[in-house]
């Protein structure tokens, strides 16, 4: 099935389940003696730069003129103003294991992974903590929007890689290539452009220096779509 045009997001919740799912099950099929791949949240949730401020908005109450107020007794009044903060969301992603240590993992991004700068920066730094941890990394991204902006692009910035811009739809698959002296780590990146109405790549994800598995997002997606009711 041909990739969609996800500008529109109907039906993309049970689509981002349904894949999750298949992925799950395409990987494990092939998985090496001794390896485990499941669905769970990111281990790695220490997300952005110290320096950084919360992504915060602030709302005012129709009544509120900055002044706090209290009654003669000990109860307040309505507040002049509530604070919303961003909460990384502890969504699902496939997690493979070797003795219990995290060897590669999948996510499927979806729009509130990206929909404000505080949620770019943070999910940047959950994808970085993968690597920082020295587990391979592939990311599905088939949202669009917002135009101007990919998780492929943050990356390369943030790892100081001089990369040709891969606007999303997108998916890229980052395995460590192993020590490279006095220079740190290697890092191999597979990047592929996403087109609506064509059909999804096949994509490596590594477990070791020297396993991997073929992640086949066409037939994963196809079934996923169907089984979301999505044509």
């Amino acid at each position: 099935m041909p990739l969609h045009d996800w500008s529109d997001l109907g039906g993309w919740e049970g689509v981002h389940d349904y894949w999750l799912v298949e992925l799950a099950r395409c990987i494990k099929a092939q998985l090496p003696a001794g390896y485990r791949a499941y669905l769970g949240s990111s281990p790695y949730l220490k997300v952005g730069k110290d320096e950084g401020k919360p992504d915060v908005s602030v709302h005012h109450s129709a009544n509120g003129n900055g002044v706090a107020r209290t009654s003669p007794s000990t109860s307040l009044e309505q507040p002049d103003s509530f604070i919303t903060t961003f909460a990384l969301d502890p969504e699902l992603a496939i997690m493979v294991t070797r003795q219990g240590a995290l060897v590669a993992a999948v996510e499927i991004i979806s729009p509130r992974n990206k929909d404000r700068p505080g949620a770019r920066t943070n999910y940047t730094g959950r994808y970085l903590g993968y690597l920082n941890a020295r587990a391979s990394l592939m990311i599905v991204d088939v949202h669009p929007q917002p135009f101007g902006f990919s998780f492929a692009d943050a990356l390369a910035v943030e790892l100081d890689a001089e990369q040709p811009p891969l606007p999303a739809p997108m998916t890229i698959s980052i395995r460590d290539g192993g020590a490279v002296p006095d220079r740190g780590t290697r890092l191999e990146v597979w990047r592929r452009p996403l087109t609506p109405g064509q059909p999804l790549p096949t994509m490596p994800l590594f477990l070791s220096a020297t396993d991997s598995v073929h992640v086949d997002l066409e037939t994963t997606y196809a079934r996923a779509a169907a089984d979301a009711y999505i044509t």
